[in-house]
């Protein structure tokens, strides 16, 4: 039967390509499947402030009615306003929430967000991000054989080789990172630790989970400074703050998340949440009707194996100074140990890291944690 690629536009069709990831993904022993409650708010203007600065099309691919593959394309109009050397400018679009049965599919649903990008006027293309930097960007190239943590993407081993042979080459890796948090830190990381606890200036606080607004403030105005160099940022807009903190304030915690201050200064946070994928696996994608009771009960007090951490980040004027390295180890070396007494962990996983974050990747190989998973981030002119 002939392949047909279709825009859509629907709720019943968006609902049908929240469901392509579950058919396709269903035999692999290593995803996870998503919240479909969420992964539909993902793909919804009015429910998803992504959308308050990107235009999107998403595509299907059916044969004989039936749902084969899908395919986001879209233009973030914050990368377009950001400088090459971090990524961005005019004429960037992108592509993303790839799925596909075979590479015939594959290719004719990239074909497809390509004519779509040209047709808005975009000269290249940078490949895959779903949807936007902040959420699930790059293709799992490296760590397969282990699920992702709460998050972070899993693809089709073949999904790599597919869409390389279209000509699309490798930009940017960002990497994760493995870690034992129930062993001790080696001896020059204690001794790091206990020299800035004998420090007077330094505080090392934890989140006062009363004041949310104003403590996601303070976090969000060190991230914006802290990462504002970095390849791919982009500013993370007042609505994003708002819709992000209702949809994780379930796993915030505030012993797993600590902020650093010099002089009564905040200059420094750390965020940690506990792996979300760990209880919601069991549940198919539906908090309908029991999943929701049996989530609400897990995340009273959640025991899991692994810790995520997803940010940490030191104010521009720290960087690249021991202070920084210090208040990073501190606040490490502070959560680690409740992650461990507090919620029975034995794992950490530190990522995502840009490949030539060259402070942050010193500080994951001194504490001896090792590379885990790459995520590789494409691109192309058209």
């Amino acid at each position: 039967m002939p392949l047909n690629i279709r825009p859509i536009s629907t709720k019943a069709d968006r609902k049908r390509f929240v469901e392509v990831e579950f058919a396709l993904n269903a035999a692999d022993p290593n995803w996870v499947p998503p919240l479909r409650m969420e992964a539909l708010e993902l793909v919804t203007p009015g429910k998803n402030p992504f959308y308050e600065h990107a235009d999107q099309q998403l595509f299907l691919a059916e044969r004989d009615g039936k749902a084969v593959g899908r395919i986001s394309a879209h233009i973030d109009r914050l990368i377009l306003t950001m400088p090459p050397e971090q990524g961005g400018g005019p004429g960037i679009g992108q592509w993303g929430m790839l799925e596909a049965e075979s590479e015939a599919v594959a290719h004719a649903l990239i074909r497809a967000a390509e004519d779509w990008l040209r047709g808005m006027n975009m000269t290249s293309v940078m490949a895959p991000i779903s949807n936007s930097m902040w959420e699930k960007p790059g293709l799992l190239v490296q760590g397969h054989d282990h699920p992702p943590t709460v998050e972070m993407g899993h693809n089709n081993p073949a999904y790599q080789g597919w869409i390389e042979a279209l000509g699309y080459g490798g930009i940017k890796d960002l990497l994760t990172y493995d870690l034992d948090i129930v062993r001790d830190f080696p001896p020059l990381v204690q001794r790091i630790v206990q020299s800035g606890e004998r420090n007077a200036r330094i505080r090392i606080r934890r989140v006062d989970k009363s004041k949310f607004d104003e403590e996601a403030a303070l976090i969000l105005s060190i991230l914006n400074d802290a990462w504002s160099d970095n390849w791919g940022f982009v500013p993370i807009t007042p609505s994003e703050i708002e819709h992000t903190g209702k949809k994780l304030k379930p796993i915030v915690f505030e012993d797993l998340i600590r902020v650093a201050e010099v002089d009564g200064e905040p200059v420094a946070f750390m965020m940690t949440w506990p792996d979300l994928n760990e209880l919601t696996r069991d549940l198919n994608g539906r908090l309908f009707p029991f999943g929701w009771i049996k989530l609400l009960k897990r995340l009273r007090r959640p025991q899991v194996r692994t810790m995520r951490v997803p940010l940490m980040g030191v104010v521009k004027k720290l960087q690249a100074t021991r202070l920084a390295s210090q208040l990073a180890f501190m606040m490490i070396e502070y959560i680690r140990r409740d992650a461990v007494a507090n919620f029975g962990a034995s794992r950490g996983e530190i990522g995502w890291v840009l490949e030539d974050n060259q402070g942050m990747r010193s500080i994951a190989e001194t504490i001896d944690s090792k590379v885990n998973k790459v995520y590789r981030i494409y691109a192309k002119p058209l």
